[in-house]
């Protein structure tokens, strides 16, 4: 529920509390004494579904052009009057959680925080999240997602854009923008750093690392959680709850690639960066592309005729301009997800014609398969697509088994499956069972 104060000009009084009285609004009306051109303030509470529609009322009569309107959170009313009209509004609204136009533009502004500390919490949080993937640390990496600021520049663009006002769209553009910069950039430099001081091995390969491996392959799973981000975001925003949480969901879908990218630069990977580039990239254009289409099904609109049409012209050509690259970039998410498939597929036969070799009416049942590991190499130029390069078998040997044969065997029989230019590796390791 909100209280709201308004300032009576001279010549609105009998206007404005006619509006009130008209939507059976209780109310509070002083006097002004400051000797300027306002006659009064009046205060009421509403529910907060009754903001918007009251406001635009007030407006009709031409209070917004000569007074000025404050908004504030009340914590508990008793009146059974204001029961009344919280009743109504939730029958003819559907729900009182919706705030206002009004507070949602302030919500954005206040979301999107100064450059210097937005720059600074960047900075820091790229830093950490950079921290969390060399040392392999799931904690640290989610540390770095609570301090990061992202969620206000990305809610600030989509209000901006579908409440047409321009100033607010264009600085959280510019600040997403900056924000994933500063991120890459930072991490790329602390990334130098500890790799030149020798903080981590000298033999390290951040590809194998597996806090860096979630963000080397990104697929159509990565596309649910930036989308569902957007929407937790701006679902967040609408209803004034804390984005505090949702926040840390935001900075999910883009703090850890936005390192990695920061790692592959730092450490010379090509493919590192581009896979974990198209990933940030990705979840930026999602997270907008889910925030705008819940704010415009939810039914913000910015006042007058001709700005609700350039507002709704704006907003459907920047949705399908996000629409537009995220389906381009989807064919590298779905070739990564084809990659992935075929990867699983080929190691599901391989392990299940091994162990046919084993079986108890297989040719060779005295013997065990301990371990079947299947490598994979690159497809170059298309770095994201894998080629099966070889195949590591580890055969349990009892006493008193024989072995001859059983190389040629698991070679031929994997042969149909991998090819004849992989490299099949057999190893023998002696076992007692007591």
């Amino acid at each position: 529920m909100r209280l709201v104060q308004v300032t009576i000009p001279a010549g609105k009084r009998d206007a404005l509390l006619s509006v009130l009285d008209d939507q059976g609004i209780d109310y509070v009306v002083t006097d002004e004494s400051s000797g300027r051109e306002y006659v009064g303030v009046v205060y009421f509470p509403i529910p907060t579904a009754a903001v918007e529609p009251v406001l635009q009322s007030l407006r009709e009569i031409g209070i917004d052009d000569q007074a000025y309107t404050v908004v504030l959170t009340a914590e508990t009313v008793v009146s059974r009057k204001f029961d009344q009209l919280k009743e109504t509004y939730e029958e003819d609204e559907g729900s009182d959680d919706r705030i206002a136009r009004e507070e949602l533009q302030a919500r954005a502004e206040d979301l999107a925080s100064s450059v210097p500390t937005y720059v600074v919490m960047t900075v820091v949080s790229a830093v950490i999240a950079t921290a969390g993937l060399l040392l392999d640390s799931p904690a640290t990496v989610v540390g770095s997602m609570v301090i990061a600021p992202l969620i206000g520049p990305a809610m600030a663009a989509a209000v901006g854009s579908v409440v047409d006002d321009d100033e607010l769209f264009a600085r959280g553009v510019r600040m997403q923008a900056l924000g994933v910069t500063l991120a890459v950039l930072a991490a790329a430099g602390f990334a130098a750093v500890v790799n030149a001081l020798n903080l981590v091995p000298d033999s390290l390969d951040p590809a194998t690392v597996e806090q860096v491996r979630q963000r080397l392959n990104p697929d159509f799973l990565s596309l649910a959680v930036a989308l569902g981000s957007g929407i937790a975001g701006a679902v967040s925003l609408t209803t004034g709850v804390s984005s505090a949480l949702v926040g840390v969901m935001i900075a999910v879908a883009l703090v850890p690639p936005a390192a990695t990218v920061g790692v592959g630069i730092a450490y010379g990977s090509l493919s590192m960066a581009i896979s974990s580039g198209v990933l940030v990239v990705v979840n930026l254009l999602s997270i907008n592309l889910a925030a705008l289409g819940v704010l415009w099904y939810a039914g913000y609109r910015p006042a007058g005729l001709f700005r609700k049409d350039d507002a709704r012209a704006a907003t459907l050509r920047r949705v399908a301009t996000l629409m537009g690259v995220i389906v381009v970039l989807s064919a590298f998410l779905g070739g990564v997800t084809y990659d992935t498939y075929q990867t699983s597929a080929v190691e599901s036969t391989v392990e299940s014609e091994v162990a046919e070799l084993f079986a108890d009416d297989g040719p060779y049942p005295e013997l065990t398969a301990f371990e079947t590991v299947v490598g994979f190499q690159p497809r170059d130029p298309v770095f994201l697509l894998h080629d099966t390069s070889s195949v590591v078998v580890t055969v349990g040997v009892p006493p008193d088994a024989e072995t001859a044969g059983v190389t040629t065997a698991i070679d031929e029989k994997l042969s149909a499956v991998v090819g004849e230019d992989v490299d099949v590796e057999v190893r023998y390791v002696s076992y007692e069972t007591t």
